[in-house]
């Protein structure tokens, strides 16, 4: 078993950053890495980022890209997601979660542990 636990969420202004944590506790050599996810009222959850324990590699999405840092700390398992000039669309609930094998980096399913998730509340 992975727990995840997120933290640094909030209410923020447009054009501020922010700055989450996922931290783990339990069986981290059995995952890949580490995503985040965003789900806003009434919509999808969707991918942001994610990072590769492994080499480092980090994804992001098209919306984000530019203005948002994922980071890792290997040692103590803990995952870093940094995004500056916030938008008002960039409120909700921001979800860490740990990947499996295989699947896409890119889509929920290939995540097998989630967090509780963190809100973010960006105001215009």
């Amino acid at each position: 078993q992975v727990q995840l636990v997120e933290s640094g969420g909030g209410s923020m202004q447009a054009g501020g950053s922010l700055r989450l944590t996922c931290s783990t506790s339990g069986r981290t050599f059995s995952t890949y890495g580490r995503g985040w996810f965003r789900q806003a009222p009434g919509k999808e959850r969707e991918f942001v980022a994610a990072i590769k324990w492994s080499g480092g590699t980090t994804m992001y999405a098209d919306d984000v890209k530019g203005r948002t840092t994922i980071s890792r700390d290997n040692a103590k398992a803990t995952v870093y997601l940094q995004m500056n000039s916030l938008k008002p669309e960039d409120t909700a609930v921001y979800y860490c979660a740990a990947k499996g094998p295989g699947s896409s980096w890119y889509g929920t399913n290939g995540y097998t542990y989630w967090g509780q998730g963190t809100p973010v509340t960006v105001s215009s």
